[in-house]
């Protein structure tokens, strides 16, 4: 058993890449059972995000499959379809990224699944919204975050459009995602009622970017243009200190008034330019330019000590290297060493979050491709012969770890 909140909610898993697979990774580290529904060459990110020490089992997929069971199925062929319908019908959600019309071709469209399993909570995370013109068109990370604004915040704030190092398209609907399928578990608890969410990536991304830079354009007619200028601003950016950068947020008139006291010059909170919020949003580069001017005088650790014992928001700038080795992540053990079955000694990332009730008590390693499908076939009602035949005719794929 493997305990936790959501033990006994079941998951078919059909996605792939980031998007989908952090979804069920939370439900799965909360103690759900994922059954992750690979083909038979596996999850395109198992060898997408480089190399492992076998084949197959890259950093990246090490780190969203966790706690999850993986039978590889040719979802082409009658016999595996009949396997992923078993499936569904004993599922609590089926969870999936990729077009609908795939989906539909699998014969897996929400009216046919709700045949199978009425209560279902069919889970679609895509690129755009069925509503709109661009619905059905293919989409990553890249594609939403420049479509979606992400690139030309960096265009205007650097004057060069670059993507946000980091697959925050993916990772935004993921969360969303995680989100509406919770709430959907809830509702039917309460109503009995399944249903059908969709989670459009670029919808998303764009509430994410005009919640902050619809900015004086939110009121009709607009005060003024578009984008805050705080964020904008050249130095809303780690400041350079004497021998580091430092990061720094002075916002509220207690913080700002202590600035101005650990820099040497309190008379600043009286500067009708600084005296309140709205006076430094409305000349935030000049009290940006200050704090530069400020910090660059002394050590990043001489401003931590000095700020933090102001209790002004300060922390150091961590570079990758230096953010696994942050002290505060070692006390709350954020990262942890454990031996993986085929990778040897890994770093783990752990869920960042507790609640009171209890976590998950047992650890599945990321699997294998199609680890688990012999025992997830078992589980269905195949005798040995059954698997044995799928096996050799390529509708499954026995990659258990047995010798």
């Amino acid at each position: 058993m493997a305990g936790g909140p959501l033990e006994g909610v079941r998951i078919v898993d059909m996605t792939s890449v980031v998007v989908g697979p952090m979804v069920t990774q939370v439900l799965a580290d909360y103690g759900a059972d994922v059954v992750k529904i690979e083909p038979i060459g596996g999850d395109l990110v198992r060898g997408l995000a480089g190399r492992g020490r076998t084949e197959g089992m890259s950093s990246k997929f090490l780190h969203l499959n966790r706690n999850k069971r993986s039978i590889a199925l040719d979802l082409k062929t009658p016999a595996a379809h009949r396997v992923l319908m078993k499936l569904i019908e004993r599922a609590d959600a089926l969870v999936w990224n990729m077009r609908s019309s795939a989906m539909e071709k699998l014969g897996l469209s929400y009216e046919e699944v709700k045949k199978v399993n009425p209560g279902i909570i069919y889970c679609g995370i895509v690129g755009f919204g069925s509503k709109g013109r661009y619905a059905g068109k293919p989409a990553y990370d890249p594609i939403i975050q420049g479509l979606g604004g992400i690139a030309a915040l960096h265009h205007r704030a650097t004057g060069e459009p670059r993507y946000v190092p980091i697959v925050m398209a993916d990772k935004n609907a993921g969360l969303v995602a995680t989100q509406m399928l919770l709430i959907a578990l809830f509702h039917r608890q309460r109503t009995g009622e399944g249903q059908s969410i969709e989670v459009p990536m670029f919808e998303n991304i764009a509430k994410y970017v005009l919640e902050e830079h619809l900015y004086l354009s939110t009121f009709q007619p607009p005060l003024g243009g578009m984008g805050d200028p705080r964020i904008f601003d050249p130095w809303a950016k780690p400041i350079p200190t004497k021998d580091g950068w430092i990061c720094l947020a002075a916002n509220t008139d207690q913080q700002a008034f202590a600035f101005f006291a650990a820099i040497g010059k309190p008379e600043l909170k009286d500067d009708p330019r600084f005296c309140s919020v709205a006076a430094r949003f409305q000349n935030v580069g000049e009290y940006f330019a200050l704090r530069s001017e400020a910090l660059a005088q002394k050590t990043t650790a001489e401003w931590v000590r000095i700020l933090n014992d102001a209790d002004i928001p300060a922390m150091p700038y961590n570079t990758l290297e230096s953010l696994v080795e942050d002290p505060h992540l070692k006390d709350v053990g954020l990262l942890r060493t454990i031996e993986h079955p085929t990778e040897g000694k890994i770093y783990d990332i752990r869920p960042p979050n507790s609640l009171s009730a209890g976590a998950r008590e047992d650890y599945l390693p990321a699997p294998k491709v199609g680890q688990q499908s012999r025992e997830i076939l078992e589980e269905l009602d195949y005798d040995n012969a059954a698997i044995e035949a799928m096996i050799e005719a390529g509708i499954t794929l026995d990659g258990s770890l047995r010798t």
